[in-house]
């Protein structure tokens, strides 16, 4: 350019001083970036009426493989994940999921992951082509490229892993599995204790108050638990209650597991993966409160959708679990803070900046407000590549009228990065972009609405001064359901040696921890760990706070260990708020444990009035209260070890010799009670009743004196069966066991068989034709056995049959043929309702189950099997007891459903039976 075309530009305003003199300048969008960005915006005002639905990078993807784009964007990357196949995963938020919806999904080519009727969400592949159709029905409100998420555990830049990132084949994880498998079980060394149960005392805590988490049930929701079999084997890890179909992929859920299992060893534990989508982390965190009774439920997951300015779908769910009781624990973070300089956050009101994009609608923000001049992007440093770049403004969930954008420039001002959904009073107010390379800028565009306050962040990235560019931070950058009110948001402090990792060159060294000492007021918090507070706008019906400036929330609420060795593959050490969730976690289980019925208010009261002031003094931005130490929390609290007296299975002697009780005849029972407490059982009683018509129990009471912790004490009854009582109709027993202590009383029911089971097993068998399971498809599908003749059963068992075995893949002669069975899960429900699981995610890549007898009395679990193995063949135990499908009346119809929820390998249902047994009349 000419000396006399410069000074024409200059004195027309096109360019600033800066741009004439060959330099980027902070306050303009040069002629490349306003070009491009006005080329989106056009885009943008072309959407079709479904199109105006749908995700912007969605549409945009689409049109530019339908060969519909000719805007001159030569870096554009829409972030979108397209398959092989041409699919994409999405999430279909609709009025109302119904079989209409669902049925016009698949009709579409669709394969369902998910369904929330509570969210009004369905997770679904779906062909890129048929995206536009499904938001054209009148039920669908939006569709957005499905939700991501990532956990809490520390890594390097370049080494984030979230919810929908591939990881490795199938193939090489069950390998993987199956080796550990193998060398757990040559293996079975000294179990492995985190070095957090050291730091936090809570070894001296157990040994002093004598509680071990008995009679609390603490559970996780992480990623998966691929190495839970392995750990088990290795005695690292007692048996885990895993929601149905909920494993999950990935290992931090194990790693978790061990933490809850060191520090709480005589608690509970239950899992379920959050990696299915938003909608589907919600259902599992309600499920494991309300179907599971999970006392303390904790996870390490962020979903990249969940506003930091109201509670939405995830934070809803955890307030429904501290609502009802439960407490619940999050990982604060590990976005870091202002104070270590290690944050990528910026909040605060939107500032126009007075520069119009190109000839199109839309003002940049500036976020240099408070100096004289102005600068219209946010700087990323060279390291925050393959990162999420967030940005919210406070509208109300799936109502913002205000539309405000999300670009990313490169050096050379093109448009590598967008998003810029459509905001008319449906959608959520946010926007996302994605950063392939570091060094990128950050521009927040007001296509159109109000003036709204704003939050950007860059998690794990940082924003930081380039040039001419300054980096604009502020605190707050931890969010969503960890900022729900009555949760506990976690903060980290290392237990033992400092991470070695890095987040951005120049850093200072990490801390180290205190092992093989305790905690103190000197400990350091992570530099990774994530600040607050958090400012809410809205409660989570979408109406405003009291206040226009917003609710403050005190987030973090409490700090503990990360940094920990566990046996999980991968996760020794553990490092993140990942790790420090569940030591806080189970901490709060040996409270319970010492205190039964105490108030979440009064554990919230305990944790933060005796944690370790560390960071500022008193409750800070950074590590809440401070460190939580189990000694001193049960010394607060006036925990008591606690006795807990339950009876057990009776043993019933008929007086006439047969091994059969039958109507009119007496039997002795022998009823054990056990004391499976932390503390002494005194003045344990039992008082044995029959809610069964005729029936007797004498005496109606017995004393049983004092049990002390692990013993057994026995005593006996007589039990009167009227002649007129049916045969296969058991009799209830209720054992009421009194005794000195705060779980008293407990009571158990016993189901005691009446007449003598026949030794004819009538089979009864599927005779359709071999019936397709879906890929990858949460619903699944069901054939149905039709019963009669049976009455009441004395056995049932399940066969998946099969003429002859192999593991050729697409046999005909098996009784399920289906590639890498580990994808399946298989479920039987009698005609009364009542579900049983019968294998779960097991087998690896296995093709073919065939000839297989599932039996409660058999001596190994199906979930012990090997892909070595296969076909898999044989008799097992099933992975929940058959029993419970026992009590009511066989006749009628049973249903098999196999469900296989990952995608890319299948099979079908051939031939499978059902063998019963009834009662001699």
């Amino acid at each position: 350019m000419t000396a006399g075309a410069t000074a024409l530009l200059l004195a027309m305003g096109v360019v600033s001083p800066a741009q004439a003199q060959g330099k980027a300048d902070p306050g303009r969008l040069n002629d490349t970036s306003a070009a491009q960005i006005a080329e989106l915006q056009r885009i943008k005002g072309s959407l079709s009426k479904a199109e105006s639905k749908v995700d912007s990078r969605l549409v945009v993807e689409n049109r530019i493989r339908r060969g519909a784009l000719t805007a001159n964007l030569p870096r554009l990357n829409t972030g979108v994940t397209v398959t092989d196949a041409d699919t994409v995963l999405v999430d279909i938020r609709a009025d109302k999921v119904t079989d209409l919806l669902t049925g016009a999904i698949r009709k579409a080519g669709g394969a369902i992951r998910h369904t929330s009727s509570q969210t009004r969400t369905v997770r679904a592949e779906l062909p890129l082509g048929a995206v536009n159709g499904i938001a054209a029905r009148e039920d669908v409100v939006l569709i957005d490229a499905a939700s991501d998420a990532m956990t809490s555990r520390a890594t390097s830049p370049g080494e984030l892993k979230t919810s929908t990132a591939k990881g490795e084949s199938k193939e090489a994880r069950a390998n993987r599995l199956a080796e550990q498998a193998k060398a757990a079980v040559r293996s079975r060394s000294a179990a492995l204790t985190s070095q957090g149960d050291r730091a936090h005392a809570s070894d001296t805590a157990r040994s002093q108050f004598k509680i071990s988490g008995l009679g609390v049930k603490l559970c996780a929701l992480s990623d998966g638990i691929d190495s839970l079999a392995a750990l088990q084997a290795a005695g690292e890890l007692p048996q885990v209650d895993v929601l149905a179909g909920q494993e999950g992929s990935g290992d931090e859920g194990s790693a978790m597991l061990e933490i809850l299992h060191d520090v709480a060893p005589g608690a509970e534990l239950g899992f379920a993966t959050a990696f299915n989508g938003d909608a589907s982390f919600a259902d599992n965190i309600r499920a494991l409160r309300f179907e599971k009774k999970c006392d303390v439920i904790v996870d390490d997951v962020l979903y990249f959708n969940e506003s930091p300015f109201q509670d939405g779908i995830i934070a809803q769910a955890v307030n429904d679990v501290t609502k009802d009781g439960g407490l619940f624990f999050s990982s604060a973070g590990n976005e870091g803070n202002v104070a270590d300089g290690s944050a990528g956050h910026w909040e605060g009101n939107f500032v126009d900046s007075g520069k119009s994009v190109g000839r199109y609608a839309g003002s940049a923000h500036d976020f240099d407000a408070t100096a004289a001049g102005t600068q219209i992007v946010n700087p990323l440093s060279a390291n925050s590549r393959n990162i999420p770049v967030l940005l919210w403004w406070n509208d109300a969930l799936g109502r913002s009228t205000n539309d405000y954008d999300l670009y990313l420039l490169d050096g050379s001002g093109n448009v590598v990065g967008f998003s810029q959904n459509v905001q008319t009073g449906q959608a959520d107010p946010y926007e996302r972009v994605n950063p392939s390379a570091g060094g990128l800028n950050v521009a927040v565009v007001k296509f159109r609405g109000d003036d709204k306050y704003l939050s950007l962040s860059a998690l794990r990235g940082r924003f930081r001064d380039s040039g001419d560019l300054k980096g604009f931070n502020t605190p707050g950058v931890t969010r969503g359901h960890s900022a729900a009110k009555d949760a506990f948001s976690v903060a980290a402090t290392p237990a033992a040696g400092a991470w070695t990792g890095s987040q951005e060159p120049g850093d200072p060294a990490n801390p180290a921890g205190p092992y093989p000492d305790t905690f103190s007021g000197a400990s350091k918090l992570e530099r990774f760990s994530s600040d607050g507070p958090r400012r809410v706008f809205f409660n989570a019906d979408g109406t405003p706070v009291a206040s226009p400036a917003g609710e403050v929330r005190q987030k973090p609420d409490i700090t503990a260990a990360d940094g920990v060795a566990t046996k999980t593959p991968g996760f020794s050490p553990f490092f993140g708020t990942s790790a420090a969730a569940p030591h806080a976690a189970a901490i709060a289980g040996l409270v319970l444990s010492g205190n039964p019925g105490m108030s979440t208010a009064d554990v919230r009261d305990a944790l933060t009035k005796t944690a370790l002031d560390i960071a500022a003094p008193g409750v800070d931005n950074r590590a809440g209260a401070g460190i939580v130490m189990a000694d001193k929390v049960l010394a607060y609290t006036g925990a008591s070890p606690q006795p807990l007296a339950k009876a057990e299975s009776p043993t019933v002697v008929p007086t006439t010799g047969s091994p059969y009780l039958k109507p009119g005849n007496t039997a002795e029972v022998k009823l054990p009670v056990r004391n499976g407490g932390d503390g002494t059982a005194s003045s344990v009683s039992v008082v044995l009743t029959s809610p069964t018509p005729g029936v007797t129990v004498g005496p109606r009471s017995k004393s049983y004196g004092t049990v002390e912790p692990g013993q057994t004490a026995l005593n006996s009854f007589t039990l009167t069966v009227p002649a007129s009582h049916q045969v296969g109709v058991p009799v209830t027993l209720e054992a009421k066991v009194s005794f000195a202590g705060s779980l008293s009383p407990t009571t158990q029911k016993f189901a005691v068989p009446v007449g003598q089971p026949s030794s004819e097993t009538k089979t009864f068998s599927y005779a359709g034709a071999p019936v397709a399971i879906p890929d990858g498809n949460s619903e699944g599908v069901s054939v149905q056995l039709p019963v009669s003749g049976v009455g009441l059963p004395s056995k049932l068992a399940f066969s998946v049959d099969g003429a002859t075995c192999s593991a050729t893949e697409g046999s005909t002669t098996v009784g399920i043929d289906h590639t890498y069975a580990s994808d399946l899960v298989g479920t039987l429900t009698s005609p009364g309702g009542v579900t049983a699981t019968l294998f779960q995610r097991n087998g690896g890549n296995g093709n073919n189950l065939c000839q297989v007898v599932f039996d409660d009395t058999a001596a190994q679990p199906f979930s012990s099997v090997s892909q070595t193995q296969a076909p898999f063949t044989g008799t097992w135990r099933p992975t929940t007891a058959l029993s419970a499908l026992a009590k009511s009346s066989a006749d009628g119809t049973w249903t098999f459903k196999a469900v296989d929820a990952v995608s890319s390998d299948k099979g079908s249902i051939r031939s499978i039976s059902l063998k019963l047994n009834g009662y001699v009349n």
